[in-house]
């Protein structure tokens, strides 16, 4: 049988940054509201708090997709107008996913975001999971170039 079609666990990693014209302070209204993101997350319809708290260790979103999906994330680690770090529990094809949103200041009005994760798949062949990262690659990309043009407005 060959290695590609094998299912197993996989364990991958995705970093993307992009540079945004626009104070800190800007930058992290934004990205703290954590159930802003239909409006700037490829494909997400909408996001609900299940949690009282709205922001810091212990808030909980739920996201639904356009097409129908949803994915619970709870934040697990948050530094005012710096980072905050969240786990997903549900609706991935994973066994762990954890990631952190953070802001790094490089000039009055230069910030750097990174958003980069950790997962592990459910079983799942070589083929499927290296796509899977790609996906997860591209999606990060393309919402961090929406929050720059909405930022940079």
């Amino acid at each position: 049988m060959s290695n590609t079609l094998k299912k197993s666990f996989h364990t991958g990693t995705v970093k993307k940054t992009i540079t945004i014209k626009s104070s800190k302070d800007k930058v992290w209204r934004k990205i703290s509201n954590i159930v802003g993101l239909p409006t700037w997350v490829v494909d997400v319809k909408k996001t609900v708090y299940l949690s009282k708290k709205r922001r810091d260790v212990g808030a909980i979103r739920l996201i639904t997709f356009a097409d129908g999906s949803k994915i619970e994330e709870h934040i697990i680690a948050w530094k005012n107008k710096e980072y905050f770090t969240y786990i997903a529990t549900e609706g991935l094809p994973l066994r762990a996913y954890v990631a952190t949103i953070s802001l790094k200041v490089k000039s009055k009005k230069i910030v750097q975001i990174t958003w980069q994760s950790y997962f592990n798949s459910k079983k799942m062949s070589e083929k499927q999971f290296s796509e899977f990262s790609a996906f997860m690659g591209s999606f990060y990309e393309a919402s961090l170039k929406n929050l720059k043009a909405l930022l940079e407005k």
